[in-house]
């Protein structure tokens, strides 16, 4: 009997460079810092939007607003490839939202789950205002609710890694943005 090779790592196939994806962002802060002010409270979708969130509360500032910041822990996949169709809330806001403006922050935008329930959740905390952006939807072929309302990057329908993305926790500290399948 022949000893069974193991199976070879995938090698990330890169989609999106680093600088690509700096000038997304600069991009989307042009873009947001006008419908916002310095009392709007960016909230992270953690874990995996911390990559973006980070880049573009810097990159607004640098366009002239100061928001406050904040973090809603979620979690859809677990450490697989596909979303397990509910979402865990592992951590509310840390500070009272009622009355702000929120700028929820994801790093993608797969099936619309985690954006939902992040929508609700401000909203029944009393948000005055909520808005949302996440820096790369994928295509889905039936419509979700709600859309996000800036979207950095039209991304392909492959499993995506770095930049914050992950595969079971591993990968996310890639510069990059690429494809692991």
């Amino acid at each position: 009997m022949a000893d069974a090779t193991p199976a070879q790592p995938v090698e990330p196939t890169l989609l999106l460079p680093e600088a690509d994806i700096q000038r997304i962002v600069t991009e989307l802060a042009a873009r947001i810092a006008p419908v916002i002010d310095d009392d709007t409270v960016a909230a992270v979708l953690l874990t995996g939007g911390l990559w973006f969130a980070a880049d573009l509360t810097r990159a607004l500032a640098r366009a002239g607003r100061n928001v406050h910041f904040d973090a809603l822990w979620l979690a859809s996949y677990g450490d697989e490839q596909s979303s397990r169709g509910r979402v865990e809330v592992r951590a509310p806001f840390q500070r009272p939202i009622a009355g702000r403006r929120v700028l929820i922050l994801d790093d993608v935008f797969d099936t619309g789950l985690s954006l939902a329930e992040a929508v609700r959740i401000t909203r029944e905390a009393g948000a005055a205002e909520v808005l949302t952006c996440v820096f790369a939807k994928k295509p889905w072929p039936l419509p979700r609710a709600p859309e996000p309302d800036f979207v950095g990057w039209e991304a392909p329908n492959r499993f995506l890694v770095g930049y914050g993305l992950d595969h079971a926790g591993a990968l996310r500290g890639l510069p990059d943005i690429c494809a692991l399948d």
